[in-house]
């Protein structure tokens, strides 16, 4: 069995106060660099549908696409936990098929934890939350924004401001707070005022992982693509580390240059070549 980071470790570190480091990840060669670099766990987020299989957004990934997603990134990675995202409506239409498809995750695809998206005072998946965790199934939670609630939100909306479609500091606290009795073991806070990611921080004593959730959390989350500048755009909340984009065009015109002009594949390249 792999040793990877635990639920265990995750704590050690979050009660020595070291940042947690959490980044996504949807296919094999990227999980094993991700995993390779050193954080602490990888996300297989539901977010591979707008930034991996060409979907508009979050919505459409499938069960058997996120299985397909985690599989893959599970068999890349020796060390970082891997965190398996559930999709849209694969949680909440009954608790039996709730808890089936989050185990799948575990028995099927190798992952070490699961991740729900809540709403505020969203008690259909704080209950589902608290079954999972009876089951020993390791679950993280995730508040403010909630991409999968995108349309009844009406987009992209910062939370904790307390005006329309934007939910109120005190519901995301309480909801924060009923996440921890469920027994999430972390916390994700997504798009939200850095008074909010702070009070929330401290009024639970489970870690805090902010993906534009400001500086007083207990760690940190970005999307993959976004930190590589691969095929993505700009978010405030993200910072871009390379231009793989750049990278890889200029790689593809030179191959498609070398090819026309007969340079590739040279005889390195052949086998048994022959005499000219």
């Amino acid at each position: 069995m792999q040793n990877r980071t635990s639920v265990r470790d995750i704590y050690r570190k979050y009660e020595n106060g070291e940042p947690l480091t959490m980044l996504t990840a949807y296919d094999a060669p990227i999980a094993a660099q991700v995993d390779a670099g050193g954080v602490d766990m990888i996300l297989v987020g539901d977010s591979a549908g707008d930034n991996h299989l060409g979907y508009d957004d979050t919505l459409p990934v499938t069960m058997e696409e996120a299985l397909s997603n985690t599989a893959a990134v599970d068999r890349a990675t020796e060390n970082a936990m891997v965190v398996g995202d559930l999709p849209f409506l694969s949680y909440g239409a009954s608790m039996e098929e709730s808890v089936k498809n989050a185990g799948r995750f575990m028995k099927e695809a190798g992952a070490d934890a699961v991740k729900l998206e809540t709403a505020p005072h969203g008690d259909t998946t704080i209950d589902i939350i608290a079954r999972l965790t009876e089951l020993g199934i390791p679950t993280m939670g995730h508040i403010g924004f909630t991409p999968q609630r995108m349309h009844q939100i009406g987009g992209a909306y910062i939370q904790g401001r307390g005006h329309t479609s934007s939910a109120a500091l005190d519901a995301l606290v309480e909801t924060a707070e009923r996440l921890e009795e469920a027994g999430v073991f972390t916390i994700v806070l997504e798009t939200i005022t850095e008074e909010t990611g702070k009070v929330v921080t401290e009024a639970v004593d489970v870690p805090t992982i902010g993906i534009g959730a400001g500086r007083h959390v207990d760690g940190q989350v970005l999307v993959t693509t976004d930190v590589l500048g691969l095929g993505g755009e700009a978010f405030k909340l993200s910072k871009q580390y390379a231009d793989i984009d750049s990278e890889i065009r200029s790689a593809v015109e030179t191959y498609v240059s070398e090819v026309e002009n007969g340079d590739f594949p040279a005889e390195e390249n052949v086998y048994d070549p022959l005499d000219e």
